[in-house]
């Protein structure tokens, strides 16, 4: 072999390994921006109706104004050197949050009785990233929450943490929320079918998901075996998560670091699980 030639098979090896360095950052790329584009078309009808951001400021405002208010008054829940409206705040958030989230996954049922799934499937958008994009666009709705908690919050003189970093955390812990709580709706949808079981399922585990967790009361006053399942359920972590950035002088019982890494974790493999039930809700 000539020199030559020896210079050439080496360019075309560098060339190939380049090649191959892009590849996996081009798919991935391609991946966001697929599911970017998902989020946006969902989010956009938001535009169109409003009122349902407005429907939902009700439910947290009722438990802010009146049980927050009483409870405070009674001192019945220990919480600490925390007063209890401002333990209560950042489960209250998590609970809007759930509430949007854990009913999102009817809009796939519609989808699918308007011929829209159908035209989705035809694409070659891959089926985790037409999941990640609604899932992003329950993240949307869940900042709606966000602010209107925090609004009633402040207003109600809860000691609210305003340090930019600490509102970044905020957006990003109530979008992995509303992310893995919607995808878990979706797989119920993709699996159940139809609305009549869907809303019936969805009331039955919206409930038991926000009483077994550190949202209205402390774990510690639980008792042993609620305990174990509040340990497992992720609204925990993301109240947690919550309690720390939200509130000043706020901290977290697990760590910030498990927090963020058990939602994005249960995140991830819920969304696996749902690209791949997704189109067998169009049969």
């Amino acid at each position: 072999m000539t020199q030559e030639e020896r210079v050439a098979q080496h360019a075309g090896s560098v060339s190939l390994l380049r090649r191959g360095w892009r590849l996996p950052f081009a798919a991935a790329g391609q991946f966001v921006l697929k599911a970017l584009v998902i989020a946006e078309l969902e989010a956009r009808k938001l535009r169109h109706d409003p009122s349902e951001l407005l429907t939902r400021a009700v439910q947290p405002a009722l438990w802010l104004l009146v049980f927050g208010q009483v409870f405070t008054h009674i001192r019945a829940i220990p919480t600490g050197d925390l007063p209890y409206l401002d333990f209560m705040a950042p489960g209250i958030l998590a609970q809007s949050v759930l509430f949007i989230a854990i009913f999102y996954g009817i809009t796939i049922i519609w989808e699918r009785d308007l011929g829209i799934v159908h035209k989705f499937l035809v694409t070659p958008t891959p089926r985790a990233a037409i999941v990640t994009g609604k899932a992003l666009s329950a993240g949307v709705r869940g900042l709606s929450q966000a602010v209107i908690v925090y609004a009633l919050a402040a207003g109600l003189g809860v000691k609210i943490e305003w340090n930019p970093l600490a509102l970044l955390g905020v957006i990003a812990i109530v979008i992995l929320g509303a992310a893995l709580f919607s995808t878990f709706s979706l797989i119920v949808a993709c699996l159940v079918k139809t609305r009549e079981r869907f809303m019936g399922i969805g009331q039955v585990m919206t409930m038991p998901l926000f009483f077994a967790s550190n949202a209205i009361y402390p774990i510690a006053i639980m008792p042993g075996w609620l305990r174990v399942i509040a340990r497992g359920n992720p609204l925990t972590y993301e109240v947690d998560a919550l309690r720390a950035l939200m509130l000043s002088g706020g901290s977290s019982t697990y760590g910030l670091g498990l927090d963020f890494a058990v939602l994005v974790v249960a995140t991830a493999l819920l969304i696996l699980i749902a690209g791949h039930l997704y189109s067998k809700v169009a049969i």
